[in-house]
């Protein structure tokens, strides 16, 4: 997992700043757009910018289509494009676009253009997830014993968290989508243990938000090795945790570099994920220091108010997305702390533990800057199962392994409770967990139970 940052408080200190302060990469700019006037669309006729699926997730929660909603306006970037920039990306929850250029003379002209305005904050909603005093929740019966997936290697991946209880119910995850924001998806398109996603048409689509050439098959393996706990069929060897889902696969990270523009990479790919009608979105990706230190991050940062993916994951939320996240991989390095976007408000954070339930050395510890618990909840991401190209199955190490884990159970329980929004299926998830009562700042709640989690729901709904 790549772990970068971005420092926005100098952004804020004044509304005059020069465009020379509004770097995110070598010759690379971000710029905010004073309004989304003159648009085409309209919040009265949402199907223009939005899946029907989309659109019937904000009815479905009562989640109001606002201007927030509405892309940016297309004059205004192609007026950016005439003058000979290159646009990297455009964001319509931020109202921004991220631009390129050697000459500087041009970056001041765009600057300069009436409807360009300084760099502004994104507006989100309030936290989502506020823990609510410890409940007794006393649930009889016992996990099942057998098991209707031969899970090979993963075995343990699935049993730690009673996972297999809800797939012998028979949801692995069919009906839900899960849009993975990750460096690429190296070989999803030839490996054995994808054939059945492919097969049966579960990729619904790829996207690439770095290069835009759409081809993220060709880029990376960290994506497919994150893809693969969750997604992966392939019985006697490796079955991840939600084996029947639908995917989108989205390249938002660059990993020849460590720039804060693919921070809004992360953000254009969220917006997708949001407009083609995603349940759940997964990031196995974190930020805290940049190639340029001047502009990395510092712990007070990791407030939930600060980073562009941590906004932008928690406006994900408020549109009835669940979000999924990885703590990060610093917990014995010098940071120590969790990354963007795991400090968000709304975003179930995912520490790592070892298959006996111990946490991870590298597991980032909280607490947010502001006193939050983080991670949330744990599972297994030391000596987890995965896929790689010509080695088949084999171990390896990271929260990015243990929060698509989290990931794919999630999807597993909130087919089972299509009523729930997101919040009240992380609830549940926290609730089960094994230190409930009493969080701290590597295990969060700790370890979850998904058989508890749904049989917590079904009580809860009777």
């Amino acid at each position: 997992m790549k772990s970068f940052g971005l420092f926005l408080s100098l952004f804020f200190i004044s509304l005059n700043l020069s465009f020379s302060q509004l770097k995110v990469a070598p010759d690379t700019y971000v710029i905010h757009f004073k309004d989304k006037a003159n648009s085409p669309y309209s919040v009265d006729k949402p199907l223009s910018f939005l899946s029907e699926r989309a659109v019937l997730r904000r009815q479905k929660y009562n989640i109001p289509i606002t201007e927030q909603d509405i892309p940016v306006n297309k004059a205004y970037i192609d007026s950016i494009k005439k003058l000979g920039l290159d646009v990297y990306a455009v964001s319509k929850w931020f109202n921004t676009a991220i631009i390129y250029s050697e000459d500087s003379s041009l970056i001041e002209k765009v600057f300069n253009l009436d409807f360009v305005d300084t760099l502004k904050i994104a507006e989100k909603e309030k936290p989502h997830y506020i823990p609510s005093e410890p409940e007794n929740i006393n649930i009889s019966g016992k996990p099942d014993t057998f098991f209707i997936y031969d899970y090979g290697f993963g075995k343990n991946q699935v049993r730690m968290l009673n996972l297999h209880n809800l797939h012998n119910k028979g949801y692995a995850g069919q009906g839900m989508i899960i849009a993975v924001l990750d460096a690429g998806f190296k070989n999803v398109d030839r490996l054995q243990g994808f054939d059945s996603i492919r097969t049966n048409n579960q990729i619904l689509g790829i996207k690439d938000f770095v290069q835009r050439d759409s081809d993220v098959y060709r880029d990376a393996t960290h994506g497919m090795q994150v893809l693969s706990t969750i997604a992966a069929n392939y019985p006697g060897k490796l079955v991840g945790t939600a084996p029947k889902a639908q995917y989108w696969l989205l390249r938002t990270e660059d990993e020849r570099s460590e720039n804060m523009v693919e921070e809004y990479y992360w953000v254009s790919g969220a917006e997708f994920a949001d407009s083609v009608g995603a349940d759940i979105i997964h990031s196995s990706l974190g930020y805290n220091n940049f190639d340029d230190t001047l502009v990395s991050f510092t712990y007070n940062d990791m407030n939930g108010n600060i980073a562009p993916a941590t906004i932008a994951s928690d406006i994900a939320s408020s549109k009835g997305i669940l979000c999924v996240t990885s703590a990060g991989n610093e917990g014995d390095e010098p940071w120590k702390y969790i990354t963007s976007p795991a400090d968000a408000d709304s975003c179930l954070t995912v520490g790592a533990v070892s298959g006996e339930g111990i946490i991870a050395n590298f597991s980032s510890s909280g607490p947010t800057a502001d006193g939050r618990v983080k991670p949330e909840v744990v599972a297994q991401g030391a000596f987890v199962w995965v896929l790689l190209p010509k080695r088949g199955v084999t171990f390896s190490f990271g929260t990015s392994f243990s929060a698509p884990v989290i990931a794919g159970a999630v999807a597993c329980l909130w087919q089972a409770h299509p009523e729930c929004s997101n919040m009240e299926i992380i609830d549940a998830v926290i609730k089960s967990a094994d230190k409930y009562k009493n969080p701290d700042d590597k295990y969060g709640y700790g370890l979850p139970d998904f058989d508890k989690a749904d049989k917590y729901l079904r009580m809860k709904g009777k």
